[in-house]
């Protein structure tokens, strides 16, 4: 999946520019859409990027863009930033959302890839992938006449196919109001939690193996302790929103966040 990774160093700050953010636990400041943040450096690099937490400023420290930075600023762009060519920047912060999106959709299936008990829809997997790669190439004005919602409904139909072969007779609790709920120490192996508000919940020593948290809510979860093994369509943002510690046992698509307090001895 590393094509699927930002790599900030080959984009042009484009998740600094194009989001609007307002005032909040998540933002110290406001910034209209496709104004660059007054933190970001004429190189591209962001100015307090080592103290994004400590002077409020976590909704960026939780942003993914699954690579799309790196594929419109080399390839869609050819390298060119909307500095260099000022007149590139509307149609390049356009395409952004596009290609965010697309890529998004590959992270995804990807990932259902790796599901073996989903083996029977491999191939169609493959085939939708290789179709939204072809897509990702395109050239500016081809992005964004984009229509992406078919082929998010053909992959949500599919990813959903892929979890139940998963999961087996795990709980469905898709969507579930869970927030600042006391889950400690629940077993919640298997479940269906696409889309579940989870935000404050305490899920420490939770069971939570062979989980789908597709767009599950995790800001603020306590996963101190927690088990995620096996559990997909994770994303790294969802982690990264989240709380844990050393214990936490998390599947092999992510990475434990450098904010995470280890657990002591």
């Amino acid at each position: 999946m590393n094509d699927l990774r930002a790599d900030c160093t080959r984009c042009f700050a484009l998740c600094c520019v194009v989001p609007a953010f307002a005032v909040s636990v998540d933002f110290a400041i406001d910034k209209p859409a496709r104004t660059p943040c007054p933190n970001l450096r004429d190189d591209f690099r962001c100015g307090i990027h080592t103290e994004l937490r400590d002077t409020g400023f976590t909704g960026c420290t939780v942003y993914d863009c699954f690579g799309a930075g790196q594929q419109v600023a080399q390839v869609t762009f050819g390298g060119t930033s909307w500095r260099d060519d000022p007149a590139s920047a509307r149609t390049m912060f356009d395409v952004f959302p596009v290609m965010r999106q697309l890529h998004e959709l590959l992270w995804y299936l990807t990932e259902a890839l790796d599901l073996e008990p989903a083996r029977a829809l491999h191939p169609e997997a493959r085939d939708l992938k290789k179709t939204i790669e072809a897509l990702t190439t395109g050239t500016p004005e081809e992005l964004l006449e984009l229509d992406v919602g078919p082929h998010w409904q053909r992959a949500n139909a599919l990813l959903l196919r892929a979890s139940e072969l998963t999961r087996g007779k795990g709980k469905n609790r898709r969507g579930a109001d869970l927030i600042g709920k006391d889950l400690k120490g629940a077993n919640l192996r298997a479940s269906n939690l696409r889309g579940a508000y989870l935000i404050g919940a305490k899920l420490t020593n939770a069971d939570l193996r062979l989980v789908d948290f597709i767009g599950a809510d995790l800001r603020g979860a306590d996963l101190s302790g927690a088990n995620l093994t096996g559990s997909f369509f994770l994303t790294q943002a969802q982690v990264d929103a989240a709380r844990g510690d050393g214990a936490t046992k998390l599947p092999k698509s992510v990475t434990r966040p450098a904010h995470w307090v280890r657990r002591q001895a």
